[in-house]
């Protein structure tokens, strides 16, 4: 006997013996089966369904001798003995701990799927020697599986299933989109651990020979995966999907040649796929997405052309799409996206009649596209993105009726979009961008009534926007930039009412005036319509799309006057993002434009030559000086930094930001100079390492925040310059509703700052150490201000070309608005994260936010972020920095907090909705405290989990 098999035979043996005992102490308490159910139903709330479980009053009738046989979910068999206890999809709550299973030495079946419990699978199940169907499924059930249940070598059908809070997540965050142990899933298991069902797998079940289905999926079992279920000759359906398996997938699988249905998708599991695989010749279903796995795809994987469904997306799979796939007419829904998979889309694919989803996108696919594809006829989604695929656009695919999805982007198709295209009512989406597609944009495309996505953008299209456009009624954003578009914008494109995204018809050669039906998308969040030939003023209109959040006009031949109002995108000092610049005839009161001047707008003597010359005066003049700016900031740097011999000359090479945020006449050097008093102590709200901030409030009513850096002083070195150059660079790249809003920057004389927009109530900091200001701060608030740090820290990880990591988030780094909204500022220690090249840098950051790692290594990531990030969080809870809560966290092995004890005293006890809310809030902070930097969550993760409650 092995080494491994002598050691699990002790642990049956007590099993075995310990079951003894049970059913000799029951035996000798005389306990009845319509006892032991009425005990258990006493343990538990009291509910309607096990109302009909009572014992007759009768007295005729002893109650040793009434049998529940006539109870609600009772099966007897003729002698009266219980052989199916049936409770399922019955909403029935409380847990399995009071159910004594011993005196049910004949049950066959025991179903619970579908309710409310919780607690423990009892230990002692395994006393149910003749029990062929056990489904525990979609319960709260926790702990892990009971060794005892290798005993059950009758059962046929295990199912534990979907024993997690999964129930209380929205289902629009799931489907189709890949989640992992840093994803919604891993912050699932993170923040409810105790309350799932896992744990490793015991060795023993493969004992369990009779198993035709084996159900575990949507838990938190981890640990490999146990050999020994190749034991499980008659095993049909295996499901060991979306818990935290690791290790490769055992050979032994391969000799489970009943398999028709096999699901490995969202666990850790790595490796290659077992050749043995190629004997699972009845496979109806394969999921091996969202793994770690490597090496080729099973080419056999269609052995016999029964497979329907097949997904191996998301991992690192190379070679050849399997051959098998090519001969395989049953398939119904294929998804490969996301591996490194070579082949051709005209030879590799074969024609499926049966095929509704087809995603091959981001691999290495090349040849040309097939218009066999036309002849999937119950085709819904075909999307190859990002390959390497060539060729026209074959007709067939618009005459498939029940595309719904159709994306080609990114690929290298030639030709023209067919005409065809408008034959295809049913399509939702619609993505050729990026490919090198001429010629004009058919205008049968109005046809596509249901179109809500159309992409055409970074191709070679000319011509006009044909007015049909106005046609697709349900369009949520459309996409034409990048092209060769030119006469004006069709009117019909105000019928577009349902946009709601975006419309971006940017970098074209289109020209004439901005049509004032544009004003009719009221539900628009952003517009760009930057590059082009423009001309005429920015009608009134657009003021009243109270959804615009978002303006790009820039580059353009723009003139006249910028609406004002009093709501809407064009109310001054309100937190849009506007670009007007480089438009030479624009002029108002919002940043980047000159003021309108009224000797400008009339005519004086009645000799145009003034009038031509002035704007152009004020051009050369306006480009002087701000080319004298960026000299002096040269100069002055290099000036000071040159009195000390070991300071080496630095490297200055800023973006210029002028390009998009840059003064009007009024904020002018003088100008801040003279608001502040030439920077008097007595307009300092804040300082800093490398700066001090001062409260500007101009002539004309504005208010800025001036950040003053310390170049003034002797002690200037090439860090404060780094400094600078670095905030600078990552301010002009970053616009988000929660980071603090940069204006510009001035040198003038002895003096360098950057120019702010003003937040009324300072730091977070300061807030909660004022005891007063800190009652301001209410539950409903402080949730919200973790919110907004969440949702700016992931758009800047996620959503910034290259990400863009803080290095220094903490309280006194999150400013509030007057309605307190948070925004994050001070970017001064910030990188931009190089693909494929970690920062390696100096300390930077506060001590008592900076992550752990930091002490031993220079490499920072964004899960140096997501630390600070969790400190930051308990702080806003607790109403102080957390430093003993974070080390108890750290060194402790036990870290279940009771998280009301925790709250800031100074404020009342949140209700119950709010407590909720706060609970998540911890244990989403308690994630983030992770000293492996790789088993803390994604900001983009936790900003969708937080986002989330808030529309639960």
């Amino acid at each position: 006997m092995s080494n491994n098999n002598h050691n699990h035979t002790f642990p049956i043996s007590a099993t075995l013996f310990i079951f003894l005992l049970l059913n000799l102490c029951q035996e000798t308490s005389g306990l009845t089966q319509s006892e032991a159910l009425l005990k258990w139903k006493q343990s538990l709330p009291q509910q309607p369904i096990l109302d009909s479980w009572i014992i007759s009053n009768s007295t005729s009738t002893s109650t040793s001798t009434q049998t529940p046989c006539s109870w609600r979910g009772i099966t007897c068999d003729s002698t009266g003995t219980v052989t199916i206890l049936n409770l399922a999809y019955t909403g029935l709550q409380g847990t399995l701990n009071h159910l004594n299973l011993s005196v049910f030495p004949n049950l066959l079946r025991l179903d619970l799927k579908t309710n409310n419990l919780s607690g423990v699978i009892p230990e002692n199940i395994g006393v149910l020697s003749r029990l062929q169907f056990l489904d525990l499924s979609t319960n709260y059930l926790n702990g892990t599986l009971p060794l005892s249940i290798s005993n059950l070598t009758q059962v046929y059908e295990l199912d534990v299933s979907r024993n997690d809070v999964s129930g209380i997540l929205d289902p629009r965050l799931f489907p189709d989109k890949p989640t992992s142990k840093t994803g919604l899933i891993g912050i699932r298991n993170l923040l409810f651990q105790d309350t799932l069902l896992g744990g490793p797998l015991p060795n023993e079940i493969g004992n369990v020979k009779n198993l035709t289905l084996l159900a575990l999926d949507g838990n938190n079992f981890s640990g490999p995966i146990p050999s020994s279920l190749g034991n499980c000759q008659h095993l049909s359906i295996l499901r060991l999907n979306e818990n935290y398996f690791t290790g490769p997938i055992p050979p032994s699988l391969g000799k489970l040649t009943n398999l028709t249905d096999l699901r490995f998708f969202i666990n850790e599991l790595n490796g290659t796929v077992p050749q043995e695989f190629g004997n699972l010749s009845s496979l109806v279903v394969l999921h091996l997405a969202q793994n770690n796995f490597i090496g080729e795809l099973p080419p056999q994987v269609c052995k016999s052309g029964k497979l329907v469904n097949f997904s191996a997306a998301y991992n690192s799979f190379t070679g050849p799409i399997p051959r098998s796939l090519r001969n395989c007419p049953s398939l119904y829904r294929v998804r490969l996206e996301y591996n490194e998979l070579t082949g051709y889309a005209d030879q590799d694919f074969g024609v499926y009649p049966n095929l509704t989803y087809m995603d091959f996108s981001y691999n290495k696919v090349e040849g040309d596209l097939s218009s066999k594809w036309g002849s999937c006829k119950n085709l819904q989604l075909l999307n190859m993105a990002a390959n390497s695929v060539n060729g026209n656009i074959p007709t067939e695919i618009f005459e498939l009726k029940q595309l719904q999805v159709l994306d080609l982007s990114f690929n290298q198709l030639l030709g023209t979009i067919p005409s065809q295209t408008g034959n295809s009512s049913n399509l939702n989406t619609l993505n050729l961008g990026g490919n090198r597609l001429s010629g004009k944009i058919p205008i049968e495309i109005g046809k596509l009534s249901n179109l809500q996505h159309l992409d055409l953008s970074m191709n070679m299209l000319l011509g006009e926007i044909p007015s049909q456009i106005g046609g697709c009624s349900n369009l949520l954003n459309l996409n034409l930039s990048s092209n060769h578009l030119n006469g004006t914008i069709p009117f019909q494109i105000g019928k577009l009412a349902s946009l709601q995204d975006f419309l971006d018809l940017s970098y074209n050669s289109i020209s004439g005036e901005i049509p004032s039906s544009i004003g009719t998308l009221s539900n628009l969040i952003s517009l760009n319509i930057s590059n082009n030939n423009l001309s005429g003023s920015i009608p009134d209109e657009i003021g009243g799309m109270l959804s615009l959040s978002i303006l790009n006009l820039s580059y353009n031949n723009l003139e006249g006057s910028v609406p004002k109002g009093d709501s809407g995108i064009f109310k001054v000092n309100f937190s849009h993002v506007l670009d007007f610049s480089n438009n030479q005839g624009l002029c108002g009161e919002f940043q980047g434009l000159k003021p309108c001047n009224i000797s400008l707008m009339e005519p004086s003597d009645g000799s145009n030559k003034k009038k031509i010359w002035i704007p152009i005066v004020a051009s050369l003049g306006g480009a002087l000086f701000l080319s004298l700016l960026l000299v002096g900031i040269f100069f002055l740097c290099y000036k000071k930094s040159s009195r000390s011999p070991r300071i080496k000359k630095p490297s200055f090479n800023i973006p210029n930001p002028f390009s998009i945020w840059y003064f009007n006449g009024r904020v002018v050097y003088g100008d801040i100079i003279e608001a502040t008093n030439n920077f008097d102590d007595r307009y300092c709200v804040g300082e800093g390492a490398f700066g001090t901030v001062y409260k500007a409030e101009l002539k004309g009513g504005q208010i800025f925040a001036v950040k003053k850096l310390k170049c003034d002083e002797e002690n200037l070195d090439t860090e404060s310059i780094k400094t600078f150059e670095n905030e600078v660079e990552a301010m002009t790249e970053t616009r988000h509703r929660n980071i603090v809003k940069l204006y510009g920057f001035c040198c003038e004389g002895m003096h360098t700052f950057l120019v702010y927009e003003y937040m009324d109530k300072g730091s977070l900091a300061d807030m909660l150490m004022d005891h007063k200001k800190a009652l301001e701060l209410g539950w409903a608030k402080r949730f919200e201000i973790v919110t907004g740090v969440a949702s700016a820290l992931s758009y800047m990880h996620h959503d910034c070309s290259p990400p863009l990591i803080h290095r220094d988030i903490s309280s006194k780094n999150i400013l509030l608005s007057s309605n307190l909204e948070a925004h994050v500022s001070d970017f001064g220690t910030a990188r931009f994260l190089k693909p494929n090249s970690p920062i390696w840098t100096s300390f930077a950051g506060t001590y008592g936010y900076a992550a752990p790692e930091l002490a031993y290594t220079m490499a920072v990531t964004e899960k140096c972020d997501v630390f600070s990030f969790g400190v930051l969080a308990f702080e806003i809870l607790t109403g102080k920095h957390p430093g003993d809560l974070v080390s108890y966290i750290q060194t402790s092995n036990n870290q279940k907090i009771d998280f009301k004890e925790i709250l800031d005293p100074r404020l009342p006890s949140p209700p119950k909705n709010i407590l909720k809310e706060l609970v998540l809030v911890g244990n989403l902070a308690l994630s983030c405290l992770h000293t492996n930097p790789q088993s803390r969550p994604t900001m983009r993760s936790i900003a969708q989990f937080l986002e989330m409650e808030t529309t639960l």
